[in-house]
């Protein structure tokens, strides 16, 4: 169960022709998860004993600010700041009538500016520059729904951190009539990744999975896209892109089976390249049809792959 409220706004300083962007943000989520066993059908049969009683909730406060002015001509700069204000409390395992665990209360602060600068280099062209800071909290799952069946079983970890992420890009973007163009090329390093892995363990013959912090990965990329409006005939619209992307990780003390067997690996689930492409014709104002074809490479699904 979750809720969320969210308040934004502008402000106008008085004889500036400034406007500032500003924000006010809560999410609450309240895990409540009870497991009981059954003794012949589960259709039919009443819950018997209690297997697992789990909970516990977790809330986010946050404010962010944002303002646009124009330093000279042909350049924007944009600057940003959001404060946030996580807890989480509350969590508890029960695995039995007579057996429980309870976790320690949690609260944590955070602050994530956000820079970004832009150049009108010709009439058809445009530079661009930014930086920024994003933080991902455990969800409340991921620190307390501890759960386990005939084949599977979750693990969870009440002392997960926070995933703390500086990314960077730089681009171009530029237009030929009805053609246009970007180019980005795009960097970035996470701190206490967030990564849930799932593996067979024979001696239990069951599913084990849990969340875990991968210290540090590192992330490269550059992505190209090209436009067209009217291509050819009236109302035909072309989209295409290809990303190539190098992630790998750069240090991870836990989950593993000799110590730095993950270092150096590719990050699960980023293929190295991606691409699309998009045709949207427009029979009138009203119908359009669209044809798209997407291509991803190879990915891994666990840490410690083979392929470097």
């Amino acid at each position: 169960v979750w809720n969320s409220r969210a308040l934004k706004g502008i402000w106008r300083p008085a004889g500036t022709g400034q406007v500032i962007d500003l924000g006010l943000q809560q999410d609450s989520y309240q895990l409540r998860y009870l497991t009981s066993s059954i003794a012949g059908n589960y259709l039919a049969d009443g819950p018997g004993a209690m297997s697992a009683n789990v909970s516990g909730d977790t809330r986010l406060q946050a404010a962010y600010a944002q303002d646009a002015w124009l330093p000279a001509a042909d350049w924007k700069a944009v600057l940003g700041l959001r404060a946030e204000h996580w807890q989480a409390r509350n969590g508890r395992t029960d695995f039995s009538a007579t057996a429980g665990q309870s976790y320690a209360a949690r609260s944590e602060n955070f602050l994530s500016p956000k820079a970004a600068l832009s150049w009108q280099a010709t009439a058809d062209s445009v530079l661009k520059a930014s930086l920024g800071r994003a933080v991902r909290m455990p969800t409340v799952a991921e620190l307390y729904g501890a759960t386990s069946t005939t084949n599977s079983q979750y693990i969870n970890d009440p002392n997960l951190k926070p995933e703390k992420s500086w990314t960077a890009e730089l681009s171009a973007e530029s237009a030929w009539g009805p053609l246009q163009s970007r180019v980005t090329f795009f960097a970035e390093t996470t701190r206490d990744s967030l990564y849930s892995q799932t593996v067979f363990d024979a001696a239990a013959n069951k599913n084990i999975s849990r969340v875990q912090n991968i210290d540090r990965m590192g992330t490269t990329g550059l992505e190209a896209t090209l436009g067209a409006t009217d291509w050819l005939v009236k109302g035909l619209d072309l989209t295409a892109s290809a990303t190539y992307t190098d992630s790998k990780i750069k240090a991870n003390r836990g989950f593993v089976v000799t110590s730095g067997d993950t270092v150096g690996k590719w990050q699960p689930n980023i293929p190295r390249w991606r691409a699309t492409a998009l045709a949207t014709w427009r029979l009138d104002e009203r119908v359009s049809a669209s044809l798209a074809a997407r291509y991803s490479g190879r990915q891994y699904r666990t840490l410690n792959n083979a392929d470097n």
